[in-house]
């Protein structure tokens, strides 16, 4: 499949495989491409996603896997000016796509970070909210960055995690790669965090909010 269909099937169509996936994650241009593509929100909801995080001015947000910076724009903008938002990703053309957009648009409260698969490289107690969209999946050392999670978080700091329910869906990764809403949930309080809050007005995405118990 061209990659120019392939951005389409991505959001429109049958979910990718995984060499199909493979190929659209290494050309960032593509990728970018679907990332930011018009048809997303239908699913994504950005708006009320924000929304239903109930933003307090001055806060700092974490943006992990921030890819093109979909999200990291639109909760930079909620904050204003007190707020500050980490664009955290391990890939070098998202982190240059998102320096750009920083410099073309005048945006002064985003701060890029491009850091290795197993640490977001912030502070200890730093972070109020760790936003992590469609992202946990490809993290291997789960764990670990859990760890790191709990270091890095103020004192009644939260994690927001949405990803993709294991099922067939017409957008997201192969089943074989999403993790199950329990199984995320199991994972978080072995790791030490609760479950605080659940939204479920997304169609194809799980929307969980954890705190430390």
């Amino acid at each position: 499949m061209p990659l120019g269909m392939l951005t389409v099937a991505l959001l429109l169509q049958a979910a990718p495989t995984h060499d199909e996936m493979h190929r659209l994650h290494s050309d960032s241009r593509a990728y970018i491409a679907s990332l930011e593509d018009p048809a997303r929100a239908a699913y994504q909801k950005p708006d009320q996603v924000i929304d239903a995080l109930e933003l307090r001015p001055g806060e700092t947000i974490a943006d992990i896997g921030a890819g093109s910076g979909y999200f990291s724009f639109r909760l930079a903008k909620r904050l204003g000016a007190s707020g500050r938002v980490y664009a955290v990703d391990v890939s070098p053309d998202m982190i240059l796509y998102v320096n750009r957009a920083i410099r073309d648009s005048g945006v002064d409260n985003v701060v890029s970070v491009l850091a290795p698969p197993d640490d977001p490289l912030l502070r200890d107690a730093s972070i109020d909210r760790f936003f992590v969209c469609d992202t946990w999946h490809h993290v291997d050392a789960r764990e670990h960055y859990l760890d790191l999670f709990k270091r890095m978080l103020k004192p009644g700091g939260q994690v927001v995690m949405i990803d993709f329910q294991k099922r067939d869906m017409p957008v997201g990764p192969p089943v074989s790669m999403k993790i199950a809403r329990e199984d995320l949930v199991q994972q978080m309080d072995a790791a030490g965090f609760r479950l605080v809050r659940e939204h479920t007005f997304l169609p194809y995405q799980y929307f969980l909010v954890f705190a430390l118990k």
